[in-house]
């Protein structure tokens, strides 16, 4: 059973390696508004069209002073894979013992193709400037996450 953190909950600090091996803290951002989005596995079709989107948008995701990080459970080498292929422009956090993904209350039992399994949930959190989460978005496809996200920023930026 999954239970995320609500809106209004502060975001977990964490420090977790990125698609080079590079440690980066979530202090790192500072001030700054952040969507985290976790996401099951790299290279998988819902995953990578998320991204591409993702991607594809950042130019309006920069339009409301927003940073874009991928977290999943996959080792740095394989997300360092998924942005060569796929020119990913933010980056991708590993999670390998998911601890990040269990502060945010989104690792938990999943069922696909009739097995049942621990893993990550599709989870989207926007991070306001003051560090506490200014919305959940856990309510999406694969292939609307990033106009979801936009609608959202469109409706509540000042």
């Amino acid at each position: 059973m999954v239970n995320p953190l609500k809106e209004g909950d502060k975001a977990p600090q964490f420090s977790l390696p990125d698609q080079d091996g590079e440690q980066i803290s979530s202090k790192d951002y500072k001030g700054k508004r952040i969507l985290i989005y976790f996401y099951p596995k790299a290279m998988t079709p819902g995953c990578t069209m998320q991204a591409c989107n993702l991607r594809d948008s950042a130019d309006e995701f920069k339009k409301y002073k927003v940073v874009i990080i991928g977290i999943s459970t996959d080792k740095p080498e394989k997300l360092s894979r998924f942005m060569e292929k796929e020119l990913l422009n933010f980056t991708l956090l590993s999670d390998e013992n998911h601890t990040v993904s269990e502060a945010f209350g989104i690792w938990g039992e999943k069922e696909f193709m009739g097995k049942t399994f621990d893993g990550i949930h599709r989870i989207s959190f926007l991070i306001g400037k003051d560090g506490k989460i200014e919305k959940v978005f856990d309510n999406f496809k694969t292939s609307n996450h990033h106009e979801v996200v936009l609608d959202y920023l469109k409706q509540h930026t000042s």
